[in-house]
């Protein structure tokens, strides 16, 4: 059977479902009622859901969670979460809870400032292009003040330009290197469009420049475009206490719970392949506040592991330290994040998100994300230094195991209570579930 198909996107979202389940699907009649399933039965919403990609068929749901009592700078949050994975909401409602009688999390915006480039290629005297530049950068300001000048009236904006010199690494290649303040929003179509701008006044002023040969003035730019690297937008997180108040665990002493803890953590400092699995915990709490905020994970994921190598290893985004007896673990992590534009007022849970988080600022939202980056690495390393990381995890997987084979309530009762006191593993569950049904 033929798999391909022409003018797909112009086609009415039945007839794409209609093709799709005869083309691909097995049993078509269910694929349908699967996919309708999952629409909304308000038109208008899910029209709304529909219009935010291309070719929607149907809407993906993921579960949406609350993981309360986080105390922040004083302040009290219930934090939203939207993520799939069993165990994340659960451990950091628990880091949260231990953490609230023991001062909470201070948090703090180090820097918020973003980044975007022009790229492109000069075949002549790099000297003559630093003069230029010299003229220029006025010009690019200039250029760009329809672009800027409502952000500028809130405060944020352009905050400088330099060129570049980036020929040691490819011939002729240079850059506009330009760093922005985008305040609430996280700023991509602004960065990108004033990027543009540039690109179009640095050409045409080369064309015009009369220090430039015939072959100097042919500026070709490659592309403009943001960076989702931002080592300078930082924010910073943490938590400390007495080693004495440290842990509520009797199998454990607070000292000897200290000194395993700040081990673990030296161990992901050092050790690229323990960092990574480090490192994935912090963004399955980070992750999951940035998705239920309609912000853009994936900008984030990059950025933070970039930041993670910006030494040329790649090692823990998380620190701790003993010292004079008090315990103490941070975490400092960049997050281009916005609290306007994009989802945030188009997405109806994105925006009952912002509104449980009492409205924050873009500079609030970074902090209650690194927050829960925080408490999500201390509940993963907590447990591993302690008890083992499957035991919680696997009693949050139980359910999803039990959902598999289709278990009624009553049995699930019966498992849930069973394995109260036994391993969970999955093959427990099945023989456990089977012996039951038998």
């Amino acid at each position: 059977m033929n798999k391909t198909i022409t003018g797909f996107s112009k086609l009415s979202k039945s007839e794409k479902i209609d093709w799709l389940v005869e083309t691909y699907f097995k049993d078509a009649t269910s694929t349908k009622l699967l996919l309708k399933q999952y629409w909304n039965s308000d038109k208008k919403l899910q029209q709304l859901h529909d219009e935010f990609i291309e070719n929607t068929i149907t809407n993906y749901y993921l579960p949406f969670g609350v993981a309360p009592n986080f105390l922040i700078n004083d302040r009290v949050y219930a934090i939203p979460m939207a993520i799939e994975e069993s165990s994340v909401v659960a451990a950091a409602s628990k880091a949260a809870k231990f953490w609230f009688d023991r001062g909470g999390f201070k948090t703090q915006v180090i820097a918020t400032e973003k980044i975007g480039q022009v790229h492109f290629m000069f075949k002549g005297d790099d000297s003559k292009l630093e003069a230029f530049f010299k003229i220029l950068k006025p010009k690019l300001l200039i250029d760009a003040i329809p672009l800027t000048k409502n952000m500028e009236k809130r405060g944020g904006g352009i905050l400088d330009i330099e060129l570049r010199n980036k020929t040691q690494d490819i011939n002729n290649y240079y850059q506009l290197h330009a760093t922005f303040d985008t305040l609430d929003a996280m700023g991509a179509n602004f960065i990108n469009s004033c990027l543009e701008q540039f690109a179009k006044t640095l050409k045409q002023e080369a064309l015009d420049n009369e220090m430039f040969s015939s072959e100097e003035k042919n500026i070709e730019v490659i592309m403009s475009i943001l960076s989702n690297y931002v080592p300078n937008c930082i924010v910073r997180a943490e938590v400390s206490c007495k080693v004495e108040e440290l842990t509520d665990n009797p199998n454990i002493s607070p000292l000897e719970f200290a000194q395993k803890f700040v081990q673990a953590v030296n161990i992901a400092e050092i050790e690229p392949y323990r960092a990574v699995t480090h490192n994935k915990g912090i963004m399955n709490g980070i992750d999951a506040v940035v998705l239920a905020t309609g912000n853009d994970f994936r900008a984030v994921e990059a950025g933070v592991h970039a930041y993670a190598s910006r030494d040329g290893q790649y090692t823990s985004l998380t620190h701790a330290k003993i010292e004079n007896d008090i315990f103490t673990f941070w975490l400092e992590i960049p997050l281009a994040l916005g609290t306007v534009g994009g989802l945030t007022k188009l997405h109806p849970l994105v925006k009952l998100a912002l509104e449980l988080l009492d409205e924050p600022t873009a500079k609030e939202l970074m902090q209650i994300v690194a927050v829960a980056g925080l408490a999500q690495n201390f509940a993963a390393l907590r447990s591993l230094t302690t008890t083992g990381i499957q035991e919680g995890h696997m009693k949050m997987h139980l359910m999803n195991i039990l959902n598999q084979f289709e278990a009624s309530k009553e049995e699930k009762n019966k498992i849930v209570e069973y394995f109260k006191t036994h391993t969970v593993t999955h093959s427990a569950v099945v023989e456990a579930i089977t012996n039951l049904r038998s």
